[in-house]
């Protein structure tokens, strides 16, 4: 698929569209790409995680969702498969929607008390549990994803720079609209989510400044179902649609599945979020839509945690899962972004990493 950099024949829906019609954007000079990239290595040396026990206590969805779980997942099966970590020694533990504070204490509290060290959460759910059953087991190294437990030296915060991957697919969405004009569909009205949303329109905006970004939440803080519901997600895409946007990103935890359905449906395209969605086996019934992904490396966050426990160096870690060290990104599964648009967008990611460009993480 061609994409140009003028303002006219530029990316754009499939055939049959129902979206509004509308006028291409007028692009923005875009910086030009480094020569050479510009992210931190990571020591690829092997460690011994034989004598681990590790556990891993999932957010709402669990495995399945084809995102921000199934990436934890993923962390956690290279974990046992790099490390030789024996089958036995492992857990896994799911929740439920706006379940009680008690539940999840209980479940941290379960895997701790078998042993299991050191244990992930996966979430800033867990947070509140954290700051209760961290200090009841000193000795057990905890990995909190997406939030810090002041206070608490036994908890290791895996936070990201979400704002910097949703930056690009914003320039990415710009590229691709044909009407100048892009959705956005957050699960839960919460600041994280607004981490994503933000920087999907900055990165939009910079790239096409004229560009009409719309958002809707599925659920308003408190209510977590919004991560967990593909059918509100269908039916938010749809109304953000029929306004005239073409190409939607949703940061939505599995209820993205409905919201690619939407978009499918339309006509329209859209950007996957946390992981290569183009390439989740859930998702294989709308893949042609997803044009590209922003990458929220959660699988490796959760593998550089057990990695890092198991050579007793977690200080090793990055404080911020960011561009600059691969924790946030891009991909362009799907043969859809051409030479000259992953060119624009390696020009933005540099300016990213050089500090040139400051993504806000707040709308």
């Amino acid at each position: 698929m061609a994409v140009s950099a003028c303002a006219k024949d530029t990316g754009g829906g499939a055939a049959g569209s129902t979206a509004a019609t509308g006028t291409a954007c007028e692009f923005a000079t875009p910086p030009s790409a480094p020569a050479t990239s510009d992210t931190t290595a990571v020591d690829g040396g092997k460690v011994d995680g034989s004598a681990l026990k590790i556990g891993l206590a999932y957010d709402i969805g669990g495995r399945g969702d084809a995102s921000f779980n199934d990436l934890a997942a993923a962390g956690f099966d290279r974990t046992i498969q790099d490390m030789g970590v024996k089958k036995e020694n492992t857990r896994e533990l799911s929740a439920a929607p706006n379940e009680d504070e008690a539940v999840k204490q209980g479940r941290l509290r379960q895997l701790a008390s078998e042993g299991f060290n050191p244990i992930v959460g996966v979430g800033f759910a867990y947070t509140e549990a954290l700051k209760v059953v961290a200090p009841e087991f000193p000795d057990v190294r905890f990995g909190l994803v997406d939030s810090a437990v002041e206070g608490a030296p036994n908890v290791t915060p895996l936070v990201f720079a979400e704002q910097e991957g949703s930056f690009l697919a914003g320039v990415v969405a710009a590229y691709q609209s044909k009407a100048c004009h892009v959705g956005f569909v957050g699960g839960v009205d919460i600041p994280l989510i607004q981490k994503f949303e933000a920087g999907y329109a900055q990165g939009a905006k910079a790239a096409a400044p004229k560009i009409r970004v719309e958002k809707k939440y599925i659920t308003p803080a408190g209510d977590f179902t919004g991560f967990q519901d593909p059918a509100k997600g269908q039916e938010i895409a749809k109304g953000l649609i029929e306004t005239g946007a073409d190409v939607l990103y949703p940061a939505a935890g599995a209820s993205g599945i409905g919201v690619f359905s939407a978009v499918k449906q339309a006509g329209v395209l859209a950007i996957g979020c946390d992981a290569d969605q183009y390439n989740q086996p859930t998702l294989a019934d709308s893949r042609n839509v997803i044009v590209a992904s922003s990458l929220k490396r959660v699988d490796v966050a959760v593998y550089d945690f057990f990695r890092a426990a198991a050579k007793n160096d977690l200080a090793s870690l990055p404080k911020v899962f960011d561009l600059k060290v691969d924790g946030v990104g891009y991909a362009t599964s799907g043969g859809r972004i051409d030479a000259k648009l992953q060119g624009i967008l390696e020009g933005y990611r540099a300016q990213i990493v050089e500090g040139r460009i400051k993504v806000s993480d707040k709308p």
